[in-house]
């Protein structure tokens, strides 16, 4: 019997594959326990609408993050710390007070655990910092550190 797995399963595949299996396992096992339902050319067709619809959906996200990253290239966040003995920055930005300052200065929120800082910012100056919007979109932010 031929079965559209609806969620994955250790042995049997991923969500929406479609395998074969017994038909007593499918009756007993597969479908009373709603892992999958079998492949009638109905269920087939929802599959196929449901595929399409989240490809639609996966290139929507892609080219968002693609445009969100073309805008961080043209702007620049100011985060301000406190300065100690000589105008050494006393502590580090972390990347919770980046996204803040971009959230306040430009209305837009970024995830702070996109950004990725290669080490610590402990100095005054620019940095270039990357942020990863998605698995396939990278952008560079440029953050600014001043003396408060």
């Amino acid at each position: 019997m031929k079965i559209i797995l609806l969620q994955d399963e250790k042995k049997l595949g991923r969500k929406g594959d479609i395998v074969n299996v017994s038909d007593g396992y499918a009756r007993n096992y597969i479908l009373p326990k709603k892992i999958g339902v079998e492949a009638t050319p109905n269920n087939m067709n929802d599959l196929k609408l449901q595929k399409a619809y989240e490809e639609k959906l996966a290139k929507e996200q892609l080219d968002e993050a693609k445009a969100l990253a073309a805008e961080l290239e043209n702007k620049s966040v100011t985060v301000k710390i406190k300065a100690g003995e000589g105008g050494r920055a006393f502590g580090s930005v972390s990347t919770k007070e980046i996204a803040a300052a971009y959230k306040e200065q430009h209305g837009i929120e970024i995830d702070k655990k996109k950004i990725q800082l290669s080490e610590s910012l402990k100095s005054f100056g620019t940095f270039e910092v990357m942020v990863k919007l998605h698995p396939q979109v990278s952008g560079k932010l440029t953050v600014k550190v001043s003396e408060s």
